[in-house]
């Protein structure tokens, strides 16, 4: 993460030199979920609520299109029910419940449908991100709970993963924004061979603020 983020840094740098940057603040609420495959059955998942909360830029790069990396913290999870079974989480697991914390790094691209100051926006690219903690409550077919920290590992869960944003959204000529944003997993949460296949997703409101505007 901190190669990711010296990378951003002089992406940054290289197209701030030449260019009037403004700089955003942001948080916003969403429903998590996964798509959960264990072999090739989809699993019943349902949502639960999360949000996210960072910074970004927005840089000049061709008429009305626009650079917009960020940094930002996620908390993300989903609530699954098993039809089939699986070492990840547990052979005994009926049911999980996983509350994850990431730190991600976007770099996205937005066009501007207007060059008036209030006008509506698109925004998408990709994110890396790297899970710094996670819990999850299992149920098993016992009847018992286990409540423990996510194992991350080569056979387990895996603590990188990438995803894909897209936003729809409109700024204000006061420097306000607001989007609805759905986040795509790109990767497979799941690290053990022959496991489940599992692809966070996540659906919500972002609001942020332009506080800071530097000029030629």
């Amino acid at each position: 993460m901190k190669t990711i983020a010296l990378i951003l840094s002089f992406l940054v740098a290289g197209f701030s030199a030449r260019s009037q940057v403004n700089f955003l603040a942001f948080a916003g609420g969403h429903g998590s979920s996964a798509q959960y495959f264990v072999k090739g059955q989809r699993q019943d998942v349902s949502y639960k609520p999360g949000g996210i909360a960072g910074f970004g830029v927005k840089i000049p790069f061709e008429n009305k299109l626009f650079f917009s990396p960020a940094v930002f913290y996620s908390l993300k999870g989903y609530k699954v029910d098993y039809t089939r079974f699986s070492e990840t989480p547990r052979l005994d697991a009926v049911a999980n419940n996983t509350t994850m914390h990431a730190i991600e790094a976007a770099f996205l691209f937005q066009f501007d449908f207007s060059a008036k100051p209030g006008h509506f926006f698109v925004k998408a690219g990709p994110t890396l991100e790297m899970y710094v903690s996670g819990k999850e409550k299992l149920k098993l077919d016992d009847g018992t709970n286990v409540d423990r920290s996510m194992p991350f590992g080569f056979q387990t869960y895996g603590r990188y993963g990438a995803n894909l944003i897209a936003q729809f959204g409109y700024e204000t000529a006061g420097g306000f924004m607001i989007a609805a944003q759905y986040t795509r997993g790109l990767t497979d949460l799941s690290n053990q061979d022959g496991g489940p296949d599992i692809r966070q997703r996540a659906i919500g409101l972002t609001f942020g603020k332009y506080f800071h505007r530097s000029k030629n």
